[in-house]
């Protein structure tokens, strides 16, 4: 059976037995005197994918989690097909065939797919002893029901990309489940931003996968901050905002700019503010020649203060392992780095003291520390700047120091001694550009500064880099989000096989013309 390639769904289809889907009526949670959410209605219909947006923090992720059985709502009913679930009840989400596939997936890398796919199950035995060959044969038959059977079991979870471990989890809900025409299962689904990790060739197959499961008659949940894929493969979209739903429609009545206006309350123009000036055209702020480290092989460039350069390349380029490099984070880095014509050497503390900052692409795993406060986070790597004489640290500046950032980049919390876990996911990416300010940056090193962020936190973070581009802060930007790649940068620079294979202006560049050359690249790479 074969994915259908990202299509865009067919029309709902009822399945037997659980032709009223899964309803939702009045939900509300609250937590002290704050109002998560408010008499929230919603309702999946087998065969659709239902589309769930607004901004960070207007109530997705409580929803997801009493749909979970993680938080009990405090009023509100839940039914299935009908039936009246135990809301607060793990184990009766489960059992009622609700199964959720999260942005960070639980996986053991060191594990082959057999494994990982078994962790949620008892691993089938013979005498005693696990019988490996029947959870081989297990694990094949539940990729194969979704068309995976290209993805060998026997491999190790950690040699698979990114898309792949996304759909061996999706897989993995399948193990042990009844056989289903069209593949599927008679489950419900609920995604949250599964894309934001995946390039453009693994969502394609994702959205193949999805289509196996609305065949098989399951129901999907979408959560997703990306506007495209969501008009591109939902049926309906339900938009929340500040924990109260603001509207359910039918994709085909409505349209980016309504979603846009529905999520934020307000028009918000333009996507990315345009370019004011020109960057400088003095000597360059950052020198790099032969600079190579790890995946990274060569790389070769001058940024001008006040200058964008894009980032641009497929996975595998190395457009990640350049930025990483620059800081210093990676071994046995050759080549030389000039910031203002003097020569960087030494690690990630040198670095950040000579004025390079960086926001890395993992915000949770590599950026912040989630369960300390706001200041905490934001202070890290400036804690010798921010230390008294007797060697104390100056908490008062510090905290200052939070509280003139949080305000810059428009954060919103409930004071800069909250703990960053406690933060949707666009104000922890606030929390990260704070940091990357507080000690008087020269060179911005952003990489997917964007990733799964809400459209609001978004257009901030795209103001944000015009504000700084015109104080004459010079930028690096690595991206996959080639609109934005485009949009937001003055020359972009092609990366392949750990190469800078050439700069190019980005001005008058479409999508189309950019993703040709990074493919014609990789072409004449492998030639």
């Amino acid at each position: 059976m074969t994915p259908a390639g990202g299509a865009a769904p067919a029309a709902p289809t009822a399945q037997p037995g659980l032709a009223r889907g899964l309803e939702l009526w009045g939900i509300t949670r609250r937590f002290g005197a704050v109002t998560a959410l408010a008499g929230v209605d919603l309702a999946l219909e087998p065969g659709e994918v239902h589309a769930l947006m607004g901004e960070n923090g207007a109530g997705k992720s409580t929803l997801i989690r009493i749909l979970a059985g993680v938080e009990r709502p405090d009023s509100g009913t839940i039914r299935l097909g009908g039936v009246p679930l135990d809301p607060g009840n793990p184990a009766a989400m489960r059992a009622a065939g609700l199964r959720f596939v999260h942005q960070e997936l639980q996986a053991v890398p060191t594990l082959s797919v057999a494994e990982n796919m078994h962790l949620d199950h008892p691993y089938p035995q013979r005498f005693g002893l696990v019988d490996w060959r029947a959870l081989t044969e297990a694990a094949a038959r539940a990729l194969g029901r979704l068309g995976l059977s290209r993805i060998d079991p026997a491999t190790l979870l950690g040699d698979l990309g990114p898309g792949d471990r996304m759909l061996v989890r999706i897989a993995a809900t399948l193990v042990g489940a009844p056989e289903r025409a069209g593949g599927g299962a008679a489950w419900l689904y609920v995604m949250d931003e599964p894309t934001a990790a995946l390039t453009a060739a693994e969502s394609e197959r994702l959205f193949g996968v999805i289509a196996e499961l609305l065949r098989g008659g399951a129901g999907v949940l979408y959560v997703s901050h990306r506007l495209p894929e969501v008009t591109r493969i939902a049926h309906r979209v339900t938009i929340l905002r500040d924990g109260r739903r603001v509207s359910t429609r039918p994709i085909a009545e409505t349209g980016q700019a309504r979603i846009i206006a529905e999520m934020t309350g307000r028009d918000l123009g333009a996507a990315i503010p345009p370019r004011q000036g020109a960057p400088g055209a003095a000597a360059p702020v950052l020198r790099v020649r032969g600079l190579g480290a790890g995946v990274l092989r060569h790389a070769d460039f001058d940024l001008a203060r006040g200058e964008v350069l894009g980032v641009a390349g497929l996975a595998g380029s190395g457009r990640g392992a350049l930025l990483q490099a620059l800081m210093g984070a990676l071994p046995d880095r050759r080549g030389t780095v000039e910031l203002d014509g003097t020569p960087l050497a030494g690690g990630i503390g040198a670095a950040w003291a000579a004025g390079l900052a960086y926001v890395p692409r993992e915000r949770r795993s590599e950026g912040l520390m989630p369960h300390a406060a706001i200041a905490e986070n934001v202070a890290l790597p400036h804690l010798a700047a921010m230390t008294r004489r007797e060697g104390l640290l100056d908490h008062a500046r510090i905290g200052a120091r939070a509280r003139e950032l949080g305000a810059r980049v428009r954060l919103r919390a409930t004071s800069v001694a909250q703990p960053c876990a406690e933060l949707s996911g666009g104000n922890q990416q606030k929390v990260l550009f704070a940091r990357a300010l507080a000690g008087g940056a020269r060179v911005l090193l952003l990489d997917e500064p964007t990733r799964g962020v809400d459209v609001g936190a978004r257009q901030d973070i795209y103001q944000l880099i015009r504000d700084l581009g015109r104080e004459g802060l010079a930028v690096l930007l690595a991206s996959s989000d080639l609109p934005e790649l485009i949009g937001l940068s003055d020359r972009i620079a092609i990366m392949q096989d750990g190469r800078l294979r050439e700069i190019i202006p980005a001005a008058g560049l479409t999508e189309a013309a950019l993703l040709g050359r990074l493919y014609r690249n990789e072409a004449e790479g492998h030639r």
